[in-house]
């Protein structure tokens, strides 16, 4: 009897400490990046560790467009709630640039709420093969999305971080968002790179500088995004990463 209550005293402490050890996870944070546009910031665990991703909206008047989900469940409610509160706006709709949780995560969650939930078929195809959540429309092709007047276009250069990474494009703005395909000029290396194709990644870059020259904004997946050299730093760590793996 005394020996099980010991090894039951033990399995608690076991547990107290494995909680105490994990780091809390940051609050979500919004940025005012510019006009209408704003950045927003969520966690996950990457390597054990609370981890940044960016992911941005569109206020209009009809309503505010999500690019990307929140990482995590913890971020979904509390974004859309920061969202009314500063803009009086609902979301109504959200658009996710590849398949990986830090993207997709909130897509069921959304659509619960009646938003309408984008991504492409590819993307889609990738979820049903890794049990993600799914939207609800699918993009069949590249296509301009016109919200109130606001222009935009959803690009699919290639494969990179993931086979299925697509871009968008404000024109007016000027902004370039990259997510995971864009590395901040932060990053020493790539990351993740088991879903993706790096000999690939370097043509689907210059994809990208081909069509949209001279961003004035280029949002990346984690991290920083004030330097607009992070497509070249991006390049620049493919092309050593393939060098080095010939």
């Amino acid at each position: 009897m005394i020996l099980k209550k010991l090894f039951l005293l033990f399995c608690l402490s076991l547990m107290f400490l494995t909680a105490f050890s994990q780091k809390k996870m940051p609050a979500l944070f919004i940025k005012h990046l510019t006009g209408n546009f704003y950045t927003y910031v969520s966690y996950g665990r990457y390597k054990g560790e609370p981890t940044p991703a960016n992911g941005m909206y569109l206020v209009t008047n009809k309503g505010v467009v999500l690019f990307d989900t929140p990482w995590e469940d913890q971020y979904y409610q509390p974004l859309l709630d920061s969202i009314r509160v500063r803009h009086h706006k609902r979301v109504i709709m959200c658009i996710s640039t590849h398949y990986h949780k830090d993207r997709t995560g909130g897509l069921k969650y959304y659509a619960s709420k009646g938003i309408e939930t984008y991504t492409t078929c590819l993307t889609d195809s990738l979820c049903i093969i890794h049990q993600m959540p799914r939207a609800k429309y699918l993009i069949a092709k590249d296509t301009v999305f016109n919200i109130d007047g606001n222009i935009f276009q959803t690009y699919s250069p290639g494969a990179g971080h993931t086979l299925d990474n697509i871009v968008l494009w404000f024109p007016k703005e000027k902004i370039l968002y990259g997510g995971c395909f864009i590395k901040s000029t932060e990053d020493d290396n790539l990351g993740f790179t088991g879903d993706g194709n790096i000999k690939q990644w370097a043509v689907s870059i210059h994809h990208v500088k081909e069509k949209f020259p001279n961003p004035k904004y280029i949002i990346v997946g984690h991290n920083d995004y004030a330097d607009l050299h992070s497509i070249d730093h991006t390049l620049k760590m493919v092309n050593d990463y393939n060098e080095t793996h010939k």
